[in-house]
């Protein structure tokens, strides 16, 4: 399955100077099959599983020397470690802390080598360790599949591309944007796990992709064991479940349980997000940039990480989605909400941690929001989210007066095209946002 990280995986390898890579993201993205990709460009690949191999933990017990560990290491799985032929691969890094450390004897000492690293719940693992490599590592931020990514995987590259050519000046033909809405709704549904994208398009059985949904939701929630020692388990399903809820809107702790202390929410869901299984939408004043100098830490929107593990939450009617006449069935949940916020995401620079943000005007009686402002290059661009082809904009015109901007970007079922100082931009094309023709 082509993903678009493996372009950044070959550039790392291909780069004259590289450090180690540390590939970061949920549990059951990618990650591992991405890398075992990479390794089959090399002569040589060794994989570590810190996690399977546990006695392999030893070598690093010792010496923390890249070569004598190198040495050992290919004794053990009997496979050259060179320079420049092998790809060595540590998975399931968050298990020996001690190989966290090493890494920054790797680039200091054994630059040469390609050495890249992930694992599950590894955010945990770094944050624990606070000078495990700074400035000595490269991070790449992986997420599930878009919808570009999808697309391509069913074989409909063609579709990619013409999303790719489409503009305001160049809308798509009726036959191909309709097609691509079917296409969304699918997407909608099955989310971009890839097992899950793997299934529909081996079965084409959205029932048994849901199966595989409740399968990641369970292992999900069996995680939150490892958290115990920072936060109770019963209030972290809480708050995991409690987001598909409150999507779109400010969360609040008191909407899950005004009986439970904030803080302790609080905390839960600041390990959901360092486990990758969701964003936070901060709000900002978006005066100027960046717009994260500008946030109220206290008030933000949450969205899970992959709109069908929400959809699977919510419980919501799919044949509903996949039958009705009326798209504005596809923002039930609030759904088509957190599809733009993970699309914006996967979208966005892969080697910084997710951020998004929204704009609500603070004045008393004032019910003025933006959902999203991102910044596209010096420009601050407000993006108003509307499921159907209506919807008032009043919002975003009073934000592109008080700024004093040129244009905003409205996501909606409608094709591409421009009126007043409104883009439109399809659904399924939130990927062209951030394209220079956008702007």
């Amino acid at each position: 399955m082509e993903r678009a990280i493996d372009h950044y995986l070959q550039q790392w390898k291909d780069a004259a100077r590289r450090k180690p890579l540390v590939i970061r993201g949920a549990r059951q993205v990618g990650k591992t099959y991405s890398i075992r990709q990479l390794g089959t460009t090399f002569p040589y690949y060794v994989e570590v599983n810190f996690e399977k191999d546990r006695q392999i933990a030893g070598v690093f017990s010792g010496s923390l020397s890249p070569r004598t560990i190198c040495e050992k290491l290919s004794v053990f799985y009997r496979t050259p470690i060179e320079a420049g032929n092998t790809l060595l691969f540590f998975d399931e890094l968050q298990v020996c802390p001690d190989a966290i450390r090493a890494l920054r004897f790797f680039q200091e000492e054994f630059p040469e080598l390609h050495l890249v690293a992930a694992g599950s719940l590894l955010e945990f693992a770094l944050a624990e360790i606070p000078t495990h490599g700074v400035g000595r590592l490269t991070n790449l931020f992986m997420y599930p599949l878009s919808f570009e990514e999808f697309l391509t995987a069913l074989g409909e590259g063609q579709l990619v591309a013409m999303i790719n050519n489409g503009s305001p000046e160049q809308p798509l033909d009726q036959l191909f944007h309709d097609r691509l809405l079917e296409l969304l709704r699918v997407f909608l549904i099955i989310g971009g796990m890839p097992e899950v994208v793997q299934q529909y398009i081996e079965q084409r059985d959205i029932l048994f992709c849901q199966r595989l949904q409740d399968d990641i939701i369970i292992t999900a929630r069996d995680d939150f064991a490892k958290y115990r020692a920072r936060a109770p388990l019963a209030r972290l399903d809480e708050v995991f479940r409690a987001i598909p809820f409150q999507t779109g809107n400010k969360f609040t702790y008191a909407s899950i349980d005004p009986s439970v202390k904030s803080t302790i929410y609080k905390d839960c869901l600041d390990m959901l997000v360092q486990a990758g299984l969701a964003y936070l939408v901060y709000h900002t004043a978006a005066q100027g940039i960046p717009l994260g100098a500008q946030v109220k830490p206290n008030l933000f929107k949450a969205i899970l990480f992959d709109v069908g593990i929400q959809q699977r939450l919510q419980r919501n009617d799919v044949s509903l989605l996949l039958t009705a006449s009326d798209h504005n069935e596809i923002n039930r949940g609030n759904i088509a909400e957190a599809f733009v916020g993970t699309e914006l995401i996967k979208h966005g620079p892969t080697h910084l941690p997710p951020a998004l943000y929204y704009w609500r005007r603070q004045a008393k009686s004032s019910n003025a929001e933006v959902d999203y402002v991102v910044q596209l290059g010096n420009e601050i661009v407000p993006v108003e989210v509307k499921s159907g082809s209506k919807g008032s904009m009043q919002s975003m015109h009073l934000f592109l007066k008080e700024r004093g901007l040129p244009y905003g970007i409205r996501v909606s079922t409608e094709n591409f095209s421009a009126y007043d100082k409104i883009r439109v931009v399809p659904l399924y094309a939130v990927s062209t946002i951030q394209r220079e023709l956008i702007l």
